[in-house]
């Protein structure tokens, strides 16, 4: 074993951790983020409470890396992420705020791009979040975020710019992990 895996405070299968607290915190304030932006739209409380169930998503990832990455973690983190994304979208768009065939577009590759890993999970090949992935959520996120704050939320043409590369790096990221992960099962 290394230094950095003996000093890791939690195995695989732990369940009750820092990492795991702040995702399932993050589902828990997504709720009434989610109320707040339908029923208000832009405003500054709606803004602060998106940019911080967003925000936390860069922390129960670092914290899960210095204590111990586990099952339930990795479980977890995507799941919360898929709720808060899907269901923002699912909102603006249920507002008229942002268009209805972006949300489908993202709904689809995430949750085709979930059902690709689990399957390749269980074929023993781990498709690890690559970079533009991370970029991916960030635009995705920022479309919500450009909408819901008070200095953009009439700048229709940024927004929907942004949609539209939220939607682009959407799509290249799932891309970029099905042709890795046929890589990887052809060479097995």
């Amino acid at each position: 074993m290394s230094a950095t895996e003996t000093s890791k405070r939690f195995g695989q299968s732990a369940l009750a951790t820092p990492a795991n607290a702040v995702t399932m915190t993050r589902i828990l304030v997504a709720a009434p983020a989610l109320l707040l932006m339908h029923d208000r739209g832009a405003g500054w409380l709606t803004v602060g409470l998106w940019f911080a169930v967003t925000t936390s998503d860069s922390l129960d990832g670092w914290i899960a890396r210095r204590q111990g990455a586990t099952r339930s973690g990795a479980f977890l983190d995507p799941v919360a992420d898929k709720v808060i994304v899907l269901g923002g979208m699912g909102v603006m768009a249920d507002r008229g705020d942002i268009w209805w065939w972006a949300v489908g577009a993202i709904t689809v590759r995430e949750l085709g791009i979930s059902l690709y890993r689990s399957v390749a999970g269980r074929r023993g090949v781990v498709m690890p979040a690559l970079r533009l992935g991370k970029w991916k959520a960030f635009a995705q996120y920022s479309s919500i975020g450009f909408v819901l704050l008070p200095w953009t939320e009439s700048f229709v043409g940024w927004q929907q710019f942004v949609l539209i590369v939220a939607v682009a790096l959407t799509v290249i990221s799932g891309v970029q992990i099905l042709q890795r992960g046929y890589v990887n099962w052809e060479r097995r």
